[in-house]
C-alpha cells in the first residue's frame, strides 16, 4: 500500500530534534526524505546516547527513531562543489527543509531567492527558534522557549519552583507544526503552481500549547498567568488526588448532577450530608476543606477501584499513569501508537513510538529506522542526479564527500 505522499521528495538539512522529527513524519507517510549531513560525524544527534550523563540502551533509540524511514548523504556544504549538489538535488525536489540559522544558510548560498530561483515550485521550511522576525538568530532550547513563553509558570504549586514540561516537547510539537505548514504549501502548489517559504518555530509551537490559559489571560483573565495550587482550585470536583498507590484525575461539573455522581461513587454519606458543601457556591467558597475532606476518602483505596466507580457513574477518570504504563498499554499498541522495529545495531526488534495520525487507506508505516552515515551518498549522485562514477571520485578527492 502505497503512502499518502509517495512521489514527494525531501531534502532534509536539519539537526537535533525539532527539525528532524518534522521530516520523519513526512517520511512516515511515504515521502522520499534525503537527509544531508556533514561527512565528519552528521547529524550531532548520532552522537547522543546518553540523557543527563546516563545510559539510555544499548541503540542509539534518540537519533535513529526521529531519523527513521529516511536517506543520507554526507556533503560538505562548506565547500563549493559540495553547494553544486545541493542545487541539482533542490531542482529535483519538491521541499528544502532545514533548521539551521537563517544566515548560515544565505552564508552557503543556500537562502530561498537562490534556491527558489533554482526551483520555483520549491517549498522552502524552515524550523527557528523565534520565527523569522526580530531576534532571529538568539540562541534557543526547548527549556529555555518554555521558560519564555509562561508555560513553566502555570505549572507546580505557589511558592515552589516553575516546572519544566520536559520531553522535548516543545521540539516534538515544533515538528509537527512544521509537517503541517509544508502540507499546506504543498497543497496551495497544486493550485497556484508556485512554491513559498514556510516558518515553524520553537517559540510559536510553545505559545500554541499553552492553549486555553494563554487565551483566557488575553481575554482579561489575568489569574491564568499565575501557579495555582490544588487546594485552591475554582472547582475540587475538577481536580487530582492521591488514593492508596497513585494519583488520580476526576472530572466532575460543580453543580447538583456532578455532585450528586461524587458522592455516589466515592460512597461516603457524611459527605453528601455536609452542608458546607451542599450548593456549588458552598463548594466553591469551602474548596481547600473539601479537597482535604476528598483527599482523606481517595487515600482509603487504589486508584483502579475509585476510577472504576467514578466511570460508573458518568464522571471521566483516570489513574495518572507513568511512562512504563504507557507503555503497556494495548490500547496504544492497537493503534499503532507504538510500533516495533528491526535495529540493525543490535540485530533485534525494538519498541518505537509509533504514528500519532492514521489515515485508513494510505497509513504511515516504521519501515527502517535511521540511515547509518552516507550510506546514500554515491547512489543518490549516480542514480538520482546524473553524476558520474568519475565525477563522483572526484568528489571523494576534493573532500566534498567521504
Amino acid at each position: 500500500m502505497s503512502g499518502a505522499l509517495e512521489g514527494i521528495r525531501v531534502v532534509d538539512l536539519t539537526v537535533w530534534f525539532q527539525g528532524p522529527v518534522s521530516a520523519q513524519h513526512l517520511a512516515d507517510f511515504g515521502a522520499e526524505v534525503i537527509k544531508v549531513e556533514r561527512p565528519n560525524g552528521g547529524d550531532q544527534g548520532r552522537g547522543v546516547r546518553s540523557i543527563k550523563a546516563l545510559p539510555v540502551a544499548d541503540w542509539n533509540q534518540y537519533f535513529l527513531v526521529i531519523n527513521r524511514n529516511k536517506k543520507s548523504i554526507a556533503l560538505d556544504l562548506k565547500k563549493e562543489q559540495g553547494r553544486e549538489v545541493i542545487y541539482r538535488l533542490v531542482e529535483k525536489s519538491d521541499v528544502f527543509l532545514s533548521n539551521m540559522g537563517i544566515e548560515l544558510l544565505e552564508g552557503w548560498n543556500l537562502g530561498y531567492d537562490k534556491l527558489s530561483e533554482i526551483n520555483p515550485r520549491l517549498i522552502y521550511a524552515t524550523n527557528t527558534g523565534y520565527g523569522r522576525f526580530g531576534a532571529v538568530n538568539k540562541p534557543s532550547f526547548d527549556m529555555t522557549v518554555q521558560a519564555l513563553t509562561g508555560l513553566m509558570a502555570r505549572l507546580g504549586e505557589p511558592g515552589q519552583p516553575p516546572i519544566y514540561l520536559g520531553m522535548g516537547s516543545g521540539d516534538a510539537y515544533g515538528g509537527l507544526m512544521s509537517a503541517l505548514a509544508i502540507m499546506l504549501a504543498l497543497h496551495h502548489r497544486r493550485r497556484s503552481g508556485r512554491g513559498q517559504w514556510v516558518d515553524a518555530s520553537l517559540y510559536g509551537a510553545q505559545l500554541y500549547l499553552t492553549g486555553q490559559a494563554l487565551q483566557a489571560y488575553l481575554a482579561g483573565d489575568t489569574e491564568r498567568a499565575k501557579q495555582g495550587s490544588r487546594s485552591q482550585v475554582v472547582n475540587p470536583l475538577w481536580n487530582v488526588y492521591e488514593a492508596s498507590d497513585k494519583w488520580l484525575f476526576m472530572c466532575a461539573h460543580n453543580n447538583d448532577t456532578g455532585w450528586k455522581k461524587v458522592c455516589d461513587a466515592l460512597g461516603d454519606e457524611h459527605l453528601a450530608d455536609d452542608a458546607r458543601f451542599a450548593t456549588a457556591e458552598n463548594r466553591r467558597a469551602n474548596r481547600e476543606e473539601l479537597v482535604a475532606a476528598l483527599d482523606t476518602i481517595v487515600a482509603g483505596a487504589e486508584a483502579a477501584k475509585w476510577c472504576a466507580k467514578l466511570q460508573s457513574a458518568g464522571i471521566p477518570s483516570s489513574p495518572v499513569g507513568n511512562l512504563a504504563d504507557l507503555a503497556a498499554d494495548q490500547q496504544a499498541w492497537e493503534n499503532d501508537y507504538f510500533v516495533k522495529a528491526h535495529c540493525e545495531e543490535v540485530q533485534r526488534e525494538v519498541d518505537v513510538r509509533g504514528l500519532p495520525i492514521g489515515l485508513r487507506k494510505t497509513p504511515g508505516s516504521v519501515r527502517t529506522l535511521g540511515p547509518e552515515l552516507g550510506q546514500d551518498t554515491e547512489l543518490t549522485l549516480n542514480m538520482l542526479l546524473d553524476y558520474s562514477w568519475e565525477e563522483i571520485a572526484e568528489l571523494k578527492v576534493a573532500g566534498v564527500i567521504p
